[in-house]
């Protein structure tokens, strides 16, 4: 339960939404529409979800602007799931609490940290490292020489952040991540044995990034690798080196991301779908779960498959492939019948 109280009709100026019942009624927390109980609001995604919302013991609900339904207290707002994210975050935040440096944590020299901040246990920070304010380090995260984190950040347990990358303010790292990896990259000699390529470049994230668990983004081979402002990236995500991601843009897990492909701005990739490398994806384009891209996608395309195509022309593409087997078997019948007439026309010659 949230500390917090607010009034329904301050929850409503919150979110822009409009009013249906008493404005004073007091709310602490968010819940579902099935455990909603006293003090608390529930939400409604969709109109037909209705009789839950009936049988719910929510004081409060937000609900579609379109839903005319006002028999008991609601919030009537144009996006019900956005709305409701603003309120959790509302009830969730807490005023940041400064703990200092764990006597248990490594700090190395030259090291610019100020005193609003927090550092956990067995944490590993290298030489010439640049803290923001209100920064939080979780316990066994490593943050190697030169790099730069921004105000406001949050890195789990166990993030490394390789040296020379630079992290903007309000970024979320979660745990087992790793920043600034060398990129995959080999020369093969005559005889089959691979000579490493160094990788010199950085990883550059900007402000208001989220990055998931055990997500790898690997440095530039020269230049950076870029996050910009907005992006979130679901767990199990690998970035290759030298990728561009535009604002706002939405990986979800287990993508993967070839060396120097870019992205636009409010990219959408699915689970699972991989994009080859030195290919540009434009801006509000969109990549179905399990496809694979190996060419450029214009602007706000939907595509699908592997190879990626139009999405309308993959839809069309998996019916007919689900019905092969009777084609087939169709096929197969007429070959036998085409045969038996060639026969009686032919009685003389060989089939094979």
């Amino acid at each position: 339960m949230s500390a917090k109280n607010i009034t329904l009709a301050e929850l409503s100026r919150m979110v822009d939404g409009e009013l249906h019942g008493d404005p004073d009624i007091a709310i602490h927390g968010l819940a579902n529409l099935a455990t909603a109980v006293a003090g608390e609001i529930a939400f409604l995604v969709k109109a037909a979800g209705i009789e839950t919302l009936k049988n719910s013991h929510g004081a409060a609900f937000i609900v579609p602007r379109t839903l005319s339904y006002d028999d008991k207290p609601v919030i009537k707002v144009a996006n019900p799931y956005l709305a409701a994210a603003i309120i959790q975050n509302f009830f969730q935040a807490k005023p940041f609490q400064t703990t200092g440096i764990s006597p248990k944590a490594h700090i190395g020299s030259d090291c610019d940290i100020p005193a609003e901040t927090s550092i956990g246990p067995f944490v590993s920070i290298g030489d010439r490292v640049k803290l923001g304010k209100r920064v939080f380090i979780h316990p066994g995260v490593v943050i190697c020489d030169d790099a730069v984190i921004g105000d406001d950040c949050l890195l789990y347990p166990n993030v490394t952040v390789y040296h020379s990358c630079t992290i903007g303010s309000g970024v979320i790292i979660h745990g087992g991540t790793v920043i600034g990896s060398d990129g995959f990259g080999f020369a093969t000699d005559e005889n089959g044995n691979h000579v490493k390529w160094p990788h010199i470049g950085t990883v550059q994230i900007d402000d208001n990034v989220e990055i998931g668990a055990n997500v790898t983004i690997d440095r530039g081979t020269f230049g950076k690798t870029h996050i910009m402002r907005g992006v979130k990236i679901d767990n199990l995500v690998q970035i290759g080196h030298n990728v561009k991601i535009g604002g706002n843009s939405i990986i979800v897990a287990q993508v993967g991301i070839a060396g120097s492909a870019s992205l636009g701005k409010n990219v959408v990739l699915g689970g699972q779908s991989a994009v080859k490398g030195h290919i540009h994806l434009d801006d509000g384009s969109m990549v179905a779960g399990k496809s694979g891209v190996h060419s450029n996608v214009p602007k706000g395309a939907i595509v699908s498959g592997i190879p990626a195509i139009p999405h309308k022309d993959w839809l069309k593409a998996s019916i007919i492939f689900a019905k092969l087997p009777k084609i087939y078997g169709e096929l197969r019948d007429m070959q036998k019948k085409i045969v038996k007439i060639y026969e009686k026309i032919f009685p003389d010659e060989s089939q094979d």
